[in-house]
């Protein structure tokens, strides 16, 4: 019987700009920024998650991949047979390399191409795959609202799992979108649809596109803010959250706001603005005070962690404690969910394990709803 022909493509610095408030880590510069600032390269240990789902199969595997950071060095630690087609001229490699080696893997007739990155890297794949050829992210970037990205590294594994199985058949065609990353570390949000990609058609474990625009009905914001602002205690940590529901509060409270990055308050007053994930654990550490953590659910995907806001490391959210975490938002978003449950993606599968099953979001003044939480 032929053996199941993966192709893989990790792009070794996508979300690097995460965990030290870079807010992305498109351009040339912005890699060795984050580095500089002690992020960790997390791609490598998020297709890590991926492939482990797949051990059972490894007799029935070929993973075609690129050499070394490419591919090659994850593949290999966990003893996949595998096929290189393609070796990077330099280091550290580029967007470039990502995209010839997609045009390779193409060439070697893979069953699936799948690749760790963020939109930026869906934008680089889309740009060279054919319309026929089937694909999945496994979600590493900063940036992750295309709709071709499984919700978590380990779905992304256990939708291949599923394929080599023979259960799962169906396909369909999901939009690949991307921000201006300049833009977006303004405080700006300018999202634009960069084509589509033919993925496997697995709700549960493939994310929906991000949807953009802000709350529109203040009133239903104001009761959340309100319902916030009147439980906030003295001499307590306010880890504030991104988003557009979290900065209405921060209006209402009368407080500068980072609308994409994390904000600290105490009594009354932000003492530490667009906080890095080291930062901001160092600050928990320094002060030794209670805390809470206030975050809202990114819309039409239901995340809560891992979307855009790695400032809330799982050594922050451990340290905050998860019986400390306050969700808000607004029925009208939960409702868009139809029904699916909450997500975590936080980057350690125990956390997100952890943190799975139900918590009340607060929806209004003296108004709470019971959600669900799941990692995959």
């Amino acid at each position: 019987m032929r053996a199941f022909r993966l192709g893989l493509i990790i792009n070794p610095y996508a979300g690097l700009g995460g965990t030290v408030a870079l807010k992305g880590s498109d351009g040339s510069d912005t890699a060795a920024r984050a580095l500089a600032l002690g992020a960790q390269p997390m791609a490598p240990l998020r297709v890590q998650q991926a492939l482990q789902q797949l051990l059972p199969f490894r007799s029935q595997l070929v993973l075609v991949t690129g050499a070394g950071e490419l591919g090659e060095s994850v593949a290999r630690s966990l003893g996949f047979q595998l096929e290189l087609v393609y070796k990077a001229n330099q280091q550290p490699t580029s967007a470039a390399d990502s995209r010839e080696l997609a045009r390779q893997l193409v060439a070697a007739q893979v069953d699936v191409l799948v690749f760790a990155g963020g939109d930026g890297t869906a934008r680089d794949v889309a740009a060279v795959v054919p319309e026929q050829q089937l694909v999945l992210g496994i979600p590493a970037g900063v940036k992750i609202h295309s709709g071709v990205y499984a919700i978590s590294p380990s779905a992304a594994g256990k939708v291949i799992a599923e394929l080599m199985s023979g259960r799962l058949t169906s396909v369909l065609r999901a939009d690949v979108m991307d921000i201006d990353e300049q833009a977006f570390r303004a405080g700006t949000v300018r999202a634009r649809r960069y084509g589509e990609m033919l993925v496997p058609a697995e709700l549960r474990y493939v994310q929906a596109v991000k949807m953009g625009g802000k709350e529109s009905d203040e009133l239903v914001l104001a009761d959340i803010a309100a319902e916030v602002i009147e439980s906030m205690q003295p001499d307590q940590l306010y880890v504030m959250g991104s988003g557009s529901t979290i900065a209405f509060i921060m209006a209402e409270l009368g407080l500068p706001n980072t609308l994409l990055g994390i904000d600290v308050v105490l009594n009354g007053a932000v003492i530490a603005a667009d906080v890095t994930a080291t930062q901001l654990l160092q600050l928990l550490q320094q002060r030794q005070l209670p805390a809470q953590l206030l975050v809202t659910v990114i819309g039409g995907q239901g995340h809560i962690f891992g979307r855009g806001n790695q400032q809330l490391s799982p050594a922050v959210i451990r340290t905050i404690g998860l019986s400390n975490i306050r969700v808000v938002a607004t029925k009208t978003k939960l409702q868009q969910l139809q029904q699916r449950p909450l997500l975590v993606d936080t980057g350690d599968p125990t956390l997100d394990d952890e943190l799975t099953g139900v918590i009340r979001v607060i929806t209004g003044y003296r108004d709470e709803v019971l959600v669900r939480i799941g990692s995959d």
